[in-house]
């Protein structure tokens, strides 16, 4: 009997699975569908809420604040979540990839949860509520199944938030339908995970990526590697903002957020962003990162005394932290992903500087309430999307380079 070569097979597999995916190249990967409905998304949701702001309500639509901050972490930011993790986790775990009808589902789940948060008065609350939440529910069985088959016990705290975000979701509905008291627990867990996520996954890639950059310019100086001093930074962190999350206002939570702010102020330092100005698409990620400590030094001081409110905190964490890194994740993993190089182009460098100006804004104006900054930061954040959404569509539904 002729014995088969596993190594061939495997390739030949590979080789069959690659011709099938090269007629669905949208479907061939996490980052294409995620990412391109995240920029879509927020480039729509914006100017819907802009307009129920200054009185355009409809009687169909639901647009209001609390559909506002939903949407930005349960819809916005978890898609770009999504198309970040399911391009990451074939890298760690050496599986393939979600793609196909399986992707293709997942994506269709996302986009019938946003369809049915916007459609709330016409379909109900109830029936949005079980719709919306079965995009994060299928997801975090997915993160698990992927994770655990592939015996990446290292990540398996990466999925722990994603489950985490779908109980939020979860909670957020039972309060939205008044069977929980509704103080907004929901809303700050959604943001106290997404800032954990945020300085898990930035704690990786943005020393990473200085570091290989500095290396090739012969810089003496490189980011520290990682070390308990980033493990207790991030432990800090998951305390803090489970603090926010049950006592937003408490002195506890003032001053571990203030603990947090020098923290992450001293993590950051130690990465060597001031060496890696020239480049934009390492500085927005230090930028970014430099939002949660921003976001923390006003979370401190709005638990401390009345001048300062706490949404000036919440913006710097939603808009300056994660809507930054989310765009410098998108633009370089989309160039990376489908072999273009990683040098921002002139619409990318405009992305990042809308982004940054949209963040600086909108916190300017929570902290001296001026509603003519929350306009001129809308402005920015159009800019930033809508430049995303354009430059990048050819990237995003096109073949790789070869």
């Amino acid at each position: 009997m002729q014995k088969t070569n596993p190594t061939r097979q495997v390739h030949r597999n590979k080789n069959n699975d690659s011709r099938e995916f090269n007629r669905s190249v949208f479907l061939s990967q996490g980052f294409r569908p995620f990412f391109l409905g995240a920029g879509i998304w927020a480039l729509i949701a914006i100017p819907l809420m802009m307009a129920d702001l200054i009185g355009y309500q409809s009687a169909f639509l639901q647009t209001d604040s609390i559909w506002h901050a939903h949407e930005m972490l349960f819809g916005f930011a978890t898609a770009a979540i999504a198309g970040f993790l399911l391009t990451a986790i074939p890298n760690w775990t050496k599986r393939l990839p979600v793609r196909g009808s399986p992707l293709a589902l997942l994506s269709i789940l996302w986009l019938s949860g946003r369809i049915a948060m916007l459609l709330q008065p016409a379909i109900g609350v109830y029936l949005a509520a079980i719709i919306d939440n079965l995009f994060l529910i299928a997801f975090t069985v997915i993160i698990f199944r992927e994770i655990i088959t592939g015996k990446n016990w290292r990540n398996l705290k990466v999925a722990m938030i994603v489950a985490a975000m779908a109980v939020a979701n979860i909670w957020f509905h039972l309060e939205n339908l008044r069977i929980v008291t509704n103080d907004g627990i929901a809303i700050r867990a959604a943001i106290s995970l997404i800032v954990l996520l945020v300085a898990l996954i930035g704690g990786r890639i943005i020393p990473s990526f200085t570091r290989n950059t500095l290396k090739k310019r012969g810089s003496p100086r490189l980011p520290v590697p990682t070390n308990n001093f980033d493990r207790i930074v991030l432990s800090l962190t998951l305390i803090a903002g489970s603090s926010f999350t049950l006592a937003p206002t408490s002195l506890l939570t003032a001053i571990l957020a203030g603990f947090c702010a020098i923290m992450h102020f001293m993590r950051l330092v130690r990465w060597q962003g001031l060496q890696v100005l020239f480049e934009p698409m390492l500085w927005i990620l230090h930028l970014s990162y430099l939002w949660i400590v921003i976001g923390f030094v006003l979370l401190a001081a709005s638990a401390l005394q009345t001048y300062i409110p706490q949404s000036a905190a919440i913006h710097a964490f939603t808009i300056g932290a994660f809507a930054s890194m989310i765009l410098a994740v998108m633009t370089r993993a989309s160039r990376g992903h489908t072999g273009r190089s990683l040098i921002a182009n002139k619409w990318t460098t405009i992305i990042y500087i809308s982004i940054s100006l949209a963040a600086f804004t909108r916190v300017a104006g929570a902290v001296s309430s001026q509603v003519v900054y929350q306009q001129i930061a809308s402005g920015f954040w159009i800019i930033a999307f809508g430049a995303f959404v354009i430059a990048y569509w050819p990237v995003l539904t096109g073949k790789a380079k070869q």
